[in-house]
C-alpha cells in the first residue's frame, strides 16, 4: 500500500479555503489511504457549541461529504479526516471514512481535550474496525493518544493501521506513537496540523510532527513545522505478525484478568 499524511494549517471557520488548500496539497497524487488533520475543515479554537454548529455536517450529507468524496476519487483510495459532526442537537468531535464511492464509516472522539468537554459530547461508537480491503484500519482523534487502550482496543479488533488525526499542542504524543506501533505491532498514521489560532484570552500553537511508523516503531517518514504532505509504502500484512520472540504474541499473551 501507499499511504500518506497531510499537515497543513487550517484557517479557523474558513471552510472553503481549507478545502482549497487540502486540494493543493494533494493535488496530483495517488494514495491507497490518506489521513487529515483533526477538526481540517473547520479549525479548532472555538469557544462554543453555539460557534461550532453552523460549521459541524452530518455524515453523509453535505458538502465536506461530497469533498472527501470527491479528494477519495482523486487519490483513488481510502481518506480519513477529521471534522466537527452534528447529529440532530449533538456535536461530536469525529473521524470520518471516505472511498471513491462515498461515505464508509464514523469514528467519534471519546476522550475530550481541556476546552473540548465545554463544546463537544464524548463519542458514543467505541474503537470500531474498518476493512479497507488492502488492511484492516481505526480511527483516533488528537487526545485519544494518551489512553494506551485507545490505540489498544483497535489491535485486538484487528486494525493493521491506527489512522490518528490530530491537532497536537503537546510536546510528547509524536513520542508515544512509536511505543503504540510497538506495543500494538501495528503501523501508525499520525496526521498533524500546524500554525497559531488566537482568540481574546486564548492562543494555541500546533506542534506538527506528523510521521508514519511502522510495527516495530522504526519512523519510516516524518515532518517538522512545515505544510506538506508524506508518503510511505507500507506492508499491512507486517503488522499482523505480532510475535516479539517466537514464544511471545504481544496479544495473546495478554493477561487481562490481572488488568485493573
Amino acid at each position: 500500500m501507499k499511504v500518506g499524511v497531510l499537515q497543513f494549517a487550517p484557517g479557523l471557520a474558513d471552510v472553503q479555503a481549507n478545502y482549497s488548500r487540502i486540494r493543493e496539497l494533494t493535488s496530483g497524487i495517488k494514495l491507497d489511504l490518506l489521513v487529515l488533520p483533526e477538526l481540517c475543515t473547520t479549525g479548532y479554537l472555538f469557544t462554543s457549541t453555539k460557534e461550532v454548529m453552523p460549521l459541524a455536517e452530518e455524515f453523509p450529507g453535505g458538502p465536506s461529504t461530497d469533498f472527501f468524496s470527491e479528494l477519495a476519487k482523486n487519490i483513488n483510495g481510502h481518506v480519513v479526516a477529521g471534522v466537527a459532526e452534528k447529529s440532530a442537537d449533538t456535536l461530536y468531535n469525529s473521524a470520518v471514512l471516505f472511498n471513491p464511492s462515498g461515505y464508509v464509516a464514523t469514528y467519534r472522539k471519546i476522550h475530550l481535550f481541556d476546552k473540548e468537554k465545554e463544546i463537544f459530547t464524548t463519542g458514543d461508537l467505541g474503537f470500531p474496525v474498518f476493512d479497507i480491503g488492502e488492511a484492516k484500519i481505526g480511527m483516533m482523534v488528537c487526545f485519544d493518544w494518551i489512553y494506551p487502550e485507545s490505540a489498544r482496543s483497535l489491535a485486538v479488533a484487528g486494525a493493521d493501521i491506527v489512522c490518528h488525526s490530530a491537532n497536537l499542542v503537546l510536546p510528547y504524543c509524536p513520542r508515544a506513537a512509536v511505543t503504540r506501533s510497538i506495543e500494538n505491532r501495528v503501523f501508525y498514521l499520525l496526521s498533524d496540523r500546524v500554525g497559531t489560532e488566537r482568540r481574546v484570552n486564548a492562543e494555541l500553537t500546533f506542534i506538527g510532527q506528523s510521521e508514519i511508523i511502522d510495527p516495530k516503531g522504526n519512523v519510516l517518514t516524518a515532518l517538522g513545522a512545515e505544510e506538506a504532505l508524506i508518503t510511505a509504502k507500507i506492508d499491512p500484512t507486517q503488522a499482523r505478525d505480532k510475535f516479539v520472540t517466537p514464544r511471545n504474541d504481544i496479544l495473546s499473551d495478554r493477561k487481562p484478568e490481572f488488568y485493573r
